[in-house]
């Protein structure tokens, strides 16, 4: 059974007939004992009265039955007395007609309580005590015919059960649709899905039960970084097409002038060149996303298990240079950020320091809710008017050092979709480029 709507109503449905169970053998059971507690004062205080009116003499004992009940007098009426003497006299009430009742003999302030079987197959709730009187120990027993009250019962316990199940039937319909109409709330949900399919809408509401607003608020999540992937896809298919743009018009051209030139073998050195240009493109490619790796999507970014993957990968990267990469993590750095994103962010970073760093490259990430991250590196430095560069698409400050001038600026893209800040300066330790950047809370940031 896969529907929650069935699972929801079969399991209210069961809570509620246990209940009206429960309540109807619960209240079968305290109505039974209280009748009997009832019936049992009353047979009390007519022991007490039978004890008031024995009259015992020397030579006899005897009741007055004009200072007890009538009903005791009348034959089978259901109203029954036994007495027993310590001396073995037995006095019955004439109720019993020619029939007996076999009691127990209690002493002194004993009783009991128990169900007999009485003349004419009554079923009887006997009530005994044990008194003393005039230096006689005396039991005194009397007992009462059940079957009315029972009958009376019964026809309340009937009464009561229809009413039960007739609730029972109101309350499984009230339920059905209660549970009906709360799953209803979630159509919108369904036909936001159906908009986000064809386009139109690029987010789901909110507006839903609390429920599944945590799974509403996730898909919402996935949905914003798809788009940013999508767009730094974009911005990287244009940086490629723009870097490929010139080799290749040379290469056209080449190949156009080729039977006209007299240089033949000058113009193909160029054209060797050219192509090498775009063979080391499609490497820059490939080592990113040797930095970048499989992992899962949107997964959270762990800065203790990730950083010394990411730092083992740059190192094979750049083995023909080989730099000494320190890092330093809080304790207690929390997991951040898509772990795309981050690789990313960090490869690119880390990827630039390695290259213009003479040895050396430090690396420092702090904070807990605002993420703090510090990139140095032991190169030569640069200027103010380089520092301002830095992040211009395509601009290169070194010709010599491979690479094309686009990781801090994807760096800087990065940032800024995640709503941070970066900031380029000079190292004071070790005199080199520092890339400070901040991000702000990110979404999904825990500890």
């Amino acid at each position: 059974m896969n529907s929650l709507e069935r699972r929801l109503q079969l399991g209210i449905s069961l809570s509620l007939v246990l209940l009206i169970g429960l309540l109807w053998a619960a209240g079968n059971h305290s109505i039974r004992k209280l009748t009997e507690d009832f019936v049992t004062s009353r047979l009390e205080h007519d022991a007490e009265s039978l004890l008031a009116a024995l009259v015992l003499d020397s030579d006899r004992a005897d009741v007055h039955l004009r200072r007890i009940h009538q009903i005791y007098t009348q034959p089978l009426s259901g109203h029954y007395y036994a007495i027993l003497l310590d001396n073995g006299v037995e006095l019955f009430s004439r109720s019993l007609w020619d029939q007996s009742m076999i009691i127990p003999k209690l002493a002194p302030g004993e009783s009991t309580r128990m169900r007999i079987t009485g003349p004419s197959g009554q079923q009887l709730l006997l009530w005994a005590k044990g008194y003393h009187k005039q230096n006689h120990r005396i039991s005194i027993a009397v007992a009462e015919d059940l079957s009315s009250i029972q009958e009376q019962r019964d026809q309340f316990m009937r009464t009561f059960a229809l009413l039960a199940v007739s609730g029972l039937v109101i309350l499984l319909a009230i339920q059905s649709i209660l549970v009906r109409r709360s799953f209803r709330r979630l159509e919108p949900v369904r036909e936001d899905i159906r908009r986000l399919e064809q386009g139109k809408t690029d987010k789901l509401s909110e507006n839903v039960p609390a429920e599944i607003l945590p799974l509403v608020q996730e898909l919402n999540h996935l949905l914003g970084l798809l788009a940013q992937r999508l767009e730094r896809s974009r911005n990287a298919l244009g940086n490629l097409a723009h870097a490929l743009k010139g080799p290749l018009n040379i290469l056209v051209h080449f190949f156009d002038s080729r039977e006209n030139s007299e240089g033949d073998n000058l113009e193909c050195n160029q054209a060797r060149a050219q192509v090498e240009r775009v063979r080391q493109l499609m490497d820059r490619e490939l080592k990113r996303a040797r930095l970048v790796g499989g992992g899962i999507k949107s997964q959270r970014f762990d800065p203790q298990v990730e950083l010394p993957d990411l730092i083992r990968a740059l190192k094979q990267v750049h083995r023909n240079h080989p730099v000494e990469i320190q890092y330093q993590l809080d304790t207690d750095s929390p997991t951040f950020g898509d772990r795309e994103d981050m690789l990313e962010l960090l490869g690119n970073l880390l990827d630039n320091a390695c290259k213009w760093a003479s040895s050396r490259v430090d690396f420092h990430l702090t904070g807990r809710r605002n993420i703090r991250i510090f990139v140095e590196d032991d190169g030569r430095g640069l200027s103010d008017r380089d520092l301002d560069l830095l992040t211009q698409r395509g601009v290169r400050l070194d010709e010599t050092v491979e690479g094309h001038g686009l990781g801090l600026a994807i760096a800087k893209d990065i940032v800024k979709l995640y709503g941070g800040n970066i900031a380029f300066g000079r190292s004071k330790e070790l005199g080199g480029l520092k890339v400070s950047i901040t991000l702000p809370p990110i979404e999904g940031t825990s500890s």
